[in-house]
């Protein structure tokens, strides 16, 4: 890769989270955090093309959400973690990419039409709403991230920022006499280095070699002496475009598992049933006691069949082997009731929640060392941003005095 691998993604603020988002995203951050750095960010700009009426509740939401994500085990100093807002360029990007990004790009993107279809009660027709694809791509891209872990429905967005960056190298990539800077770079590789990095590209580009792109591309990967202007010439003339500004990310599948509600449905807070990460132990409890069950169980006698149930996904996620055996046969033969299948459910979330809380409690105790640690995130970001944004301006000649 011409970039150092790594990892972007964020959440819109929405509160306290639930177990939902602990599966569906966050345990994953916490695994991806060890492998290669990650940049995690509160997406408040995001939370605005929605609910922009009701901007009183960012703050309160943004700080909530951001101590359950520590709590989940996402460490600062492994991680870059910050607030969309807090990093201006963000916008800067968004509005250079709206200047050359085709409006029917925007208006096929899958969740838009579905969200204007669905959602009745807010003001979706904004530019604000139609532009959220392209604010997210200016995320991605603006910190050169290779990997955005995603769940299936978002991989359209992934595409759309691909192809949003290679429209960008394609139009700004193209600076005067790029050709012979490139064979200037190609010299600077050693009369070595060089040799092979010309064989590679005459076998990839001329004979189709997947492989020898490969090559070439580990091969200016050690070349730790090139400038980044450089080893940004050498990737595009290795591949026959033109400079390679802006990164092309990958989109890595999450596997989220089905994870429902207290009434069966997608969890969500809208809907009140879901069950919050750092959830009162005593009412977790009476939560899952509560919980509907396969609705053939009228009484304790009858059996029932766990694929059914609701309670049945929650120990697909929770229990063991030996426990979920148990479940179905019990089921099945009304042998255990409702109640009793439930329980080791609620044992094994009582014991996941509770280093959440241990690790939540110093942020609640002085809000001043959450605030700390996000302000030092929100450096790191910015700076990295920084690096982007100024080869952006040069690249679409705002770089004059």
């Amino acid at each position: 890769m011409m970039f150092p691998a790594r990892v972007l993604s964020g959440m819109r603020p929405t509160g306290s989270l639930h177990i939902g988002h602990y599966h569906g995203a966050l345990k994953n951050w916490v695994k991806l955090q060890d492998e290669m750095p990650c940049f995690f960010f509160a997406a408040d700009w995001h939370a605005l093309t929605t609910h922009y009426e009701t901007p009183e509740v960012m703050a309160t939401s943004v700080w909530e959400m951001l101590v359950d994500w520590f709590a989940a085990g996402v460490d600062p100093t492994r991680s870059t973690v910050f607030i969309q807002s807090r990093v201006p360029e963000h916008a800067e990007l968004f509005l250079l990419l709206s200047m050359a990004t085709p409006l029917g790009w925007l208006e096929r993107v899958p969740t838009y039409k579905d969200q204007i279809e669905r959602i009745k009660d807010r003001d979706l027709a904004t530019y604000g709403f139609l532009g959220y694809p392209l604010m997210q791509a200016a995320d991605i891209l603006i910190y050169r991230a290779t990997r955005v872990p995603v769940g299936e429905d978002q991989v359209p967005h992934i595409e759309m920022t691909r192809e949003i960056a290679r429209r960008f190298n394609h139009i700004f990539g193209a600076e005067p006499d790029f050709e012979i800077k490139a064979k200037a770079a190609v010299k600077k590789l050693g009369a070595k280095r060089g040799k092979i990095y010309s064989q590679l590209r005459t076998r990839y580009q001329e004979q189709g070699e997947a492989d020898a792109l490969d090559q070439g591309h580990a091969l200016l990967a050690e070349a730790a002496s090139l400038s980044l202007g450089d080893r940004e010439r050498l990737f595009g003339y290795l591949e026959g475009s033109r400079r390679v500004i802006l990164v092309e990310p990958a989109a890595a599948l999450t596997e989220t598992p089905k994870l429902p509600g207290l009434d069966g449905q997608k969890m969500s807070k809208s809907y009140g049933n879901a069950v919050l990460m750092r959830e009162d132990p005593k009412v977790l409890t009476e939560k899952i006691r509560k919980m509907p069950t396969d609705p053939a169980r009228v009484r304790r006698t009858d059996p029932g069949d766990p694929e059914l149930c609701p309670v049945w996904q929650l120990h697909l996620v929770y229990s063991n082997d030996e426990t979920r055996r148990w479940v179905v046969q019990g089921c099945k033969s009304a042998g255990i009731g409702c109640l009793e299948c439930k329980q080791p459910v609620i044992d094994a979330m009582l014991r996941e929640q509770e280093p959440w809380r241990e690790r939540a409690q110093p942020y609640l105790d002085d809000p001043s060392l959450l605030r700390s640690i996000v302000a030092d995130g929100c450096d790191r970001a910015r700076q990295t941003a920084q690096e982007t944004m100024r080869d952006v301006r040069e690249a679409m000649g705002l770089n004059y005095a």
